[in-house]
């Protein structure tokens, strides 16, 4: 039985041989390797990344371009104002001007940078001359940093309006502004605003007037170009990083909210509607008021089937569940403290082939069934319609014909509050010249981008490049006995559902057990025949007297020296 089982085991090792040689041919490596899904391309050992020194952007002819170089101090300041006359809020939060700290670009290039979190900022930097668009182009851009991320708070500037509030009071959130433009983030909501500030000619009163979805901030820690332009022809358009992302215009009623233009018309707020006014559109049918004689609201809405009957073999008597047989109580069950232990149930099997337990029949809709009555309804013969006051000339009505021309503006300001600090600011430009604008991104912003995604890049963690799968060969060397195991196992799982599946899926194993039964098969059946067609064992003979037995070695004595003469007689004539 040994000797069977070693090389029962010895054939299904040489299967699995050679199932792994062929396994181990290039074009199934090849396969693997395409297949794969986390495969990745060796990449080579990162270069160090070059930062070029910075060097001030001076052909700007702007009305305010600020890098933050020599003398930003004398052009920048602080508030310590109240935020709203709160004495409980104030813009206690800190600024500096510094390089940034994550994936660094040019070095020496500086920018604002917010230093607190959690707290109100702001801060101002005022005109030489204030600035007047009017029938010109406006344009606003500036770099964002994000360093720490964003999750709440903003990172937008404000066009301060040019009035004697500007120069006679700290810059606070209640400082007049013509435009708030930038990033802003808080949990779902993330956008960049662009909200303009417009006086009505009629009520004197100021509304803001704010883009509907606008296009979402990004929240990368790499620096973001933000570009605004308002144009004569009263259209506008939002860039980030020099691409457009948003643009329309100031004059449609559907793009800013509210409008810049107020309907001609409104309602009438005397109006009223008359008492004979009809405004329902159905009434319950008069010819209909009382409920039909026939009408059952008893009726349930479902019923046994009439139709069905017990099967024959269904056994009431049996109950469909009964206590687990090798259920036994727990050695550390206390009655007193843990109440009667009662044995789980198990399906009765007795059931299996039959339904047991009381029997009720299947269920279906009642046909009589017709629920509570309620009166039909018909259309109303004096149905006039929904009411709606009747419309009027709109008195507080003008028209705006150029929202782009804003008042004078005197000043820039951040005033924020964020829940992350390190927000940088930098390459503040507000001119008139989109071609300006344009190259002064291509010379600061994109050669800095390039040197951040650098940096970027060679801080990410190396992905080490997954191994090649191990052949069926290497699995069974590694531990044969448990691989064997689990590999029988495995196949008959499978063979038990699908045959066909089983083999084809592990026809090592198949061979090696085809290859083991035949075996065990050949050895069997060749015991049994051997064994059916041997010859009875012949009888012994009467042993010999020791006169023959003298004879006998006599006559071997003498053919042995016979034999050793001619074998001494041929080795002389071999070597003559």
């Amino acid at each position: 039985m040994r000797g069977l089982v070693s090389y029962s085991l010895y054939v299904f090792c040489l299967c699995l041989a050679l199932n792994g040689a062929r396994a181990q041919e290039p074009e199934i490596i090849i396969e693997d390797v395409l297949d794969s899904t986390e495969a990745v391309t060796e990449e080579p050992e990162p270069v160090a990344v070059v930062h070029p020194d910075f060097e001030p952007y001076s052909a700007v002819k702007a009305v305010f371009w600020e890098q933050f170089t020599e003398g930003w101090r004398d052009r920048w300041k602080a508030s310590n104002a109240k935020k709203s006359d709160s004495e409980e809020f104030s813009y206690i939060g800190r600024w500096a001007v510094e390089e940034p700290k994550v994936f660094p670009g040019l070095n020496g290039d500086k920018g604002l940078v917010v230093k607190d979190k959690a707290a109100h900022h702001a801060i101002t930097a005022k005109f030489a001359e204030p600035l007047d668009n009017t029938d010109q182009t406006l344009v606003v851009q500036y770099e964002v940093k994000l360093q720490n991320g964003l999750e709440c708070g903003g990172a937008y500037l404000k066009l301060l309006t040019e009035d004697e509030t500007l120069h006679a009071e700290e810059f606070s959130d209640k400082t007049s502004y013509q435009v708030m433009f930038g990033p802003d983030k808080c949990g779902a909501t993330n956008k960049i605003h662009l909200i303009i500030r417009r006086k009505s000619p009629i009520t004197g009163e100021y509304e803001e007037k704010h883009l509907i979805g606008g296009p979402r901030a990004s929240v990368s820690k790499l620096t973001n170009l933000y570009t605004l332009l308002l144009s004569p022809d009263q259209t506008f358009e939002i860039r980030v990083n020099g691409e457009t992302a948003y643009a329309g215009s100031l004059l449609d009623d559907t793009t800013f909210n509210p409008a810049f233009n107020p309907p001609k018309e409104i309602e009438d707020p005397e109006d009223s509607k008359p008492e004979d006014w009809v405004d329902e559109a159905t009434i319950p049918d008069p010819n209909q008021a009382t409920k039909p004689d026939d009408w059952d609201e008893d009726e349930p809405y479902q019923i046994p089937d009439p139709d069905t009957a017990k099967p024959e073999d269904w056994d009431e008597s049996a109950e469909e569940f009964i206590p687990d047989p090798d259920a036994e109580k727990p050695d550390d069950w206390d009655d007193e403290e843990d109440g009667e232990w009662v044995a789980s149930v198990i399906p009765n099997p007795e059931c299996e082939d039959h339904g047991c337990g009381p029997w009720t029949p299947p269920t279906i809709v009642n046909p009589k069934f017709k629920g509570k009555w309620v009166q039909p309804r018909i259309e109303n013969p004096d149905y006039k319609g929904p009411w709606k006051p009747r419309n009027i000339a709109n008195p507080d009505y003008y028209e705006d014909a150029k929202p782009a021309d804003l008042e004078p503006i005197g000043a820039i300001g951040f005033e924020l509050w964020t829940m992350q600090s390190d927000i940088l600011f930098d390459n503040i430009y507000v001119g008139h010249s989109v071609e300006e604008a344009e190259k002064i991104g291509n010379a600061t912003y994109v050669v800095k981008i390039e040197i951040e995604e650098a940096e970027e890049k060679a801080s990410r963690p190396k992905v080490e490049e997954p191994k090649a799968p191990l052949t069926v060969w290497e699995q069974f060397m590694q531990d044969p006995i448990n691989f064997s195991i689990q590999q029988t196992k495995m196949f008959y799982t499978f063979f038990q559902r699908d045959p066909i599946f089983a083999v084809r899926t592990y026809p090592e194993t198949a061979a090696a057990l085809g290859i083991a039964i035949v075996t065990v098969l050949s050895i069997f059946f060749g015991a049994i025949l051997t064994l059916f067609s041997s010859k009875p064992a012949p009888v012994p003979s009467k042993p010999p007297s020791e006169t023959e037995t003298k004879e006998e070695t006599e006559d071997v004595a003498e053919t042995a020296d016979s034999t050793a003469a001619e074998t001494t007689a041929r080795r002389r004539t071999k070597k003559n």
